[in-house]
């Protein structure tokens, strides 16, 4: 079963023969040249070749030649399948823990809406709005749950 999920946006084209540069929504843009082909508004583009520059991609696809070619992908997003990906231990794609129940000492607490992906760390944001920092001195550990230990006003 195929799990397609968003890397990034096309931010902008790249030299002359319609290279493409990627803001990637990813851990970091090096990420994004393992794969061998990439989705763009539903069409399927085999990547010729990827690099990286600062945090974004810079992809070279099959049939796009020209800047023109690669301006009229621009603000499109980018998507790939991952089901085979294997992340590192500790890791996890952020669509898998949206919806996952956060758990406080055997108590659901709450579920988690969704992820601010920060430059110190991510932070968990509850269905009520209320924000969890992801560290070890507060998520405990991920599997079925998210298991958190809060302190006094978290």
């Amino acid at each position: 079963m195929s799990k397609i999920l968003e890397l990034g946006v096309i931010a902008n084209t790249h030299g002359i023969i319609g290279e493409l540069k990627i803001d990637c929504r990813c851990d970091t843009p090096d990420f994004v040249r393992q794969f061998d082909k990439l989705s763009i508004g539903g069409v399927e583009y085999a990547v010729e070749r990827c690099r990286t520059h600062k945090h974004f991609a810079i992809v070279k696809l099959r049939g796009v030649d020209t800047v023109q070619d690669a301006q009229a992908l621009k603000g499109k997003s980018v998507s790939a399948d991952v089901s085979g990906v294997i992340l590192p231990e500790g890791r996890h794609f952020i669509a898998d823990l949206i919806g996952l129940p956060v758990i406080e000492s055997g108590k659901t607490i709450g579920t988690l809406a969704d992820v601010l992906t920060m430059p110190a760390h991510d932070v968990y944001v509850l269905s009520d709005g209320r924000m969890i920092p992801n560290v070890p001195a507060f998520v405990k550990r991920i599997d079925n749950g998210i298991y958190v230990e809060l302190i006094e006003g978290l």
